[in-house]
């Protein structure tokens, strides 16, 4: 079976505190029509303490048009993606001309040539490389990622993969959008990027082995997450009842995964979700009756970054592979998307 060999996470040069954020948005939203006083619990309850974004905060506080906010995703994003990469190489091992295939995921920012031919460059690997980028999953695409890893590899075991995973959310503030949505979003999210090796069963090395994969798309739910795209940039869509459906769904997509290799949700020992927010992570220990700190690390990793989009599970992933690599217990990692949909692997740390 293909395996996971290692995961490295990295986050751009500028820390912010929840509460330096929270200061920003009573003062920005001051003028709007939405109960600010009120809203403003948002950042008390989201878990988070601190995120990481790839410009200081004065550089939110004049308007941004969507061509400046674009130079700059395309700048961080080969930073981002070269050095989660060469911490990659070092962690594992592994040479750069060694890569047989490359894929990257984001969605918050566009780049033609994509951000993979650049870094193609920036990495110095190979000229028959095959590349994919995958765009357009948000929060789901980094569990796809690794799915789309794995099926690649079914079909050539002795390849390697490099995944490599970046989103710059804080670029897609929208300085004149008074919406409530805009102003969770200034809770929430934050940058990061994240880099994966993965190998062909016949490349010999160990790691996460890795047995299965599910997507599930839900009909006519569109309007749950998302982008509106403006002149000014991309405007964030989600709605309020991502909770709510993750506790109506998630058990049943689980069993219905786990069905397929005849385990129940009572053989997976570690749960590597996307932590979407503390309440999201509320509505899985509830649908799943998860108790003893089994999403301990999902709730970490958001305090210690926030909401990261694709690379949140990654970073789940990396914390993981560090604290219980070689346990021989099973895990699900899984994340949810636009769509609506969800992107599930089955795995052995």
């Amino acid at each position: 079976m293909p395996k996971i060999i290692a995961a490295a996470p990295v986050v751009p040069p500028y820390k912010l505190t929840q509460k330096e954020i929270r200061e920003f948005a009573n003062i920005h939203f001051a003028e709007s029509e939405l109960p600010v006083e009120r809203l403003l619990e948002v950042f008390t309850n989201s878990g988070i303490e601190e995120r990481y974004f790839a410009v200081p905060i004065d550089w939110y506080r004049q308007e941004r048009t969507f061509l400046e906010k674009n130079e700059v995703y395309i700048k961080s994003s080969c930073e981002l993606g070269e050095r989660a990469s060469r911490d990659l190489f070092e962690i594992s091992g592994c040479k750069p001309e060694e890569i047989d295939y490359l894929v990257f995921v984001s969605t918050t920012g566009l780049a033609t040539p994509s951000i993979d031919a650049r870094l193609i460059n920036i990495l110095g690997l190979r000229g028959d490389i095959r590349r994919t980028p995958i765009w357009g999953l948000g929060c789901a695409g980094g569990a796809a990622g690794l799915a789309h890893a794995y099926h690649y590899l079914l079909g050539h075991p002795r390849d390697r993969v490099l995944l490599v995973a970046v989103e710059l959310c804080g670029l897609t503030f929208q300085q004149h959008d008074f919406t409530k949505s805009n102003f969770v979003a200034t809770a929430l999210f934050g940058d990061g990027a994240a880099a994966v090796l993965l190998a062909g069963d016949e490349v010999g090395t160990d790691g996460v082995e890795m047995l299965g994969t599910q997507s599930t798309f839900w009909p006519d739910s569109l309007d749950v997450m998302g982008w509106n795209f403006m002149n000014s940039g991309m405007q964030v869509v989600f709605s309020r009842s991502i909770p709510a459906i993750v506790e109506a769904k998630a058990k049943s997509n689980f069993d219905e995964f786990l069905s397929g290799y005849s385990l129940s949700l009572d053989a997976i020992e570690h749960f590597i979700l996307h932590p979407g927010g503390a309440k999201v992570i509320g509505a899985y220990e509830k649908s799943l009756a998860l108790k003893n700190g089994k999403l301990d690390i999902c709730r970490e990793m958001l305090r210690r970054y926030g909401n990261m989009s694709s690379v949140t599970v990654l970073f789940v992933l990396a914390e993981h592979i560090a604290r219980y690599a070689k346990s021989d217990q099973l895990a699900v990692i899984s994340a949810l998307g636009p769509g609506f949909c969800a992107e599930s692997l089955l795995v052995r740390l």
